[in-house]
Order: C-alpha cells, then sequence, then structure tokens
C-alpha cells in the first residue's frame, strides 16, 4: 500500500538543533503535546506530528504502522533531516518502533512511552460507540454535547481529551478532526503486534508508568531483542499518560536520553 505519498502530515515546529519528532497516541494530536514539546525545544529543534486520521493530518480510509511509518519517512525526506530522534506514546511509540525497524540508519535514538510491540487486547470500544453515536448536528452547544457524551463515558478528563478533536468549520458546525470510521474499521491492525523479525540496534528508551500495565515484566525480553540496545526505565506515580501525570520527570528523562 503506497497511499501515504499523498498523506502530508501536519506538523508545529520550535526550537533549533538535532530534530526530535513526537508522534501522540490514538484519538489525540499533536495539540496535546504543547506544553512537553516547548520544555524539549530548549535543546532540540522539536516536530510535534498530527498523525494521519488525527488532528489537522489528512484523512485516509487506511491506517497501519506501515502506512504511518511511510508518512514519517516522508516527512523526513520533505525536510531534509538526515538523522532524527523519535518520541512517540502509546499507537505513536509502535509507528516510532516501526519507523525504527525499518529504516534503522535514519535513527538517532528512539524513546517509547508506555507501549510495547506486542498485540493488545481491544480496550476501546466504548469510546468508540460512544463517539460514534454522539449527535454533533448544528445548534448544540459544546457543553451539552459533553454533557451527552457523559453519559456513556463518566470520566470527566477522558471526555475533555476526546472532545478536544471536535472542531467548528467556518459555518460553525461541528465535526471531528478524527477519522473515526477508519480508525474503527482498522481498530484491529492497530492492536497488532510489530513484525519480530526485524531489528533495530540504534540506542533506545522505553519508559513506562508505574500504575500502567502496558509494559509489563514479560515484555521485557522481546523488546530487548527487537531492539538490543534498550533500556526499560519505570517512572513512579504514573499511569499510561505519563507524560500528563509526570511531565517534569519525563521531560528530564527524555533530555537526558537524547542528550549527547
Amino acid at each position: 500500500m503506497r497511499d501515504y505519498r499523498q498523506m502530508k502530515l501536519h506538523f508545529d515546529v520550535r526550537g533549533a538543533g538535532k530534530p526530535l519528532l513526537i508522534l501522540h497516541g490514538l484519538f489525540g494530536s499533536s495539540d496535546n503535546w504543547h506544553s512537553i514539546a516547548s520544555a524539549l525545544a530548549v535543546e532540540r529543534k522539536v516536530y510535534a506530528i498530527d498523525l494521519r486520521n488525527h488532528g489537522k493530518s489528512p484523512h485516509s480510509p487506511n491506517i497501519n504502522y506501515a502506512l504511518m511509518a511511510g508518512d514519517i519517512k516522508e516527512l523526513v525526506e520533505d525536510e531534509a533531516l538526515e538523522r532524527i530522534s523519535l518520541l512517540g506514546h502509546s499507537i505513536g511509540g509502535k509507528a516510532a518502533m516501526q519507523f525504527a525497524l525499518s529504516w534503522p540508519a535514519r535513527v538517532e535514538k528512539l524513546i517509547v512511552a508506555d507501549i510495547a510491540p506486542r498485540s493488545y487486547p481491544p480496550h476501546h470500544e466504548e469510546i468508540f460507540q460512544a463517539l460514534q453515536s454522539l449527535d454533533i448536528t448544528a445548534g448544540k452547544a459544546r457543553s451539552q454535547i459533553e454533557a451527552e457524551l457523559g453519559r456513556d463515558l463518566p470520566d470527566l478528563g477522558l471526555r475533555r481529551f476526546l472532545l478536544k478533536s471536535l472542531k467548528r468549520d467556518a459555518s460553525g458546525a461541528f465535526h471531528w478532526q478524527i477519522n473515526l470510521p477508519a480508525l474503527h474499521a482498522h481498530y484491529a491492525e492497530l492492536l497488532a503486534p510489530l513484525p519480530a523479525d526485524k531489528v533495530c540496534d540504534r540506542p533506545a528508551l522505553f519508559l513506562r508508568g508505574e500504575q500502567s500495565d502496558y509494559i509489563r515484566d514479560e515484555d521485557v525480553p522481546l523488546i530487548q531483542r527487537m531492539f538490543p540496545q534498550a533500556e526499560v526505565r519505570t517512572l513512579p506515580h504514573a499511569g499510561h499518560w505519563l507524560h500528563a501525570d509526570v511531565p517534569e520527570t519525563f521531560v528530564r528523562n527524555v533530555q537526558e536520553f537524547v542528550r549527547d
């Protein structure tokens, strides 16, 4: 599949120095990483990227890790970047791993936030159903939509995170920046393991949240087999959203790792 050749990803750039690309997670966007990107831009040229079917990047009926890695490759070539450091969270972490496995010579360092290269059980179906059944027709206030979503998703933080992707167009009508039909249709591919027959022998840092089970102890041998230079660190007091739970600790670990 080669449709990534027309997939010009949206990104924001700040800072100067060696390039560090940030890839967000499912249902997210580069907007979720403003404060982290700004902190890291003190020492690096930081690209905060919207993955396909998210944020301001184009929509496509297809999405999988090979395509997402191809999108990043196209961006790297368009920006004339020889070698990059990659930071990815959740599915963005898997996309970063796929890029590193496919083009290891283009990678300086890899940072993966709370995801392993293994398969995962489905656990977003409630979110998909809630968002797809939500009535966002004209005439409704955002507060009304949020209240209606609360009947299916009582977690306020989750609701507000998801609703960051609900935008108004020039006419004032609401629309989703995330491509819900495509994400749902290809959800199984986003849960699938990465191909274990490839190896990236580049420095890699896997950060996991102490209160998260996304990277388990039994995942470490697989990580170190596919990424022989990988180090796994556990961040105390953090869950899956470790960059939001302990931002200062997260930034410090990333800075120390990418610093020459």
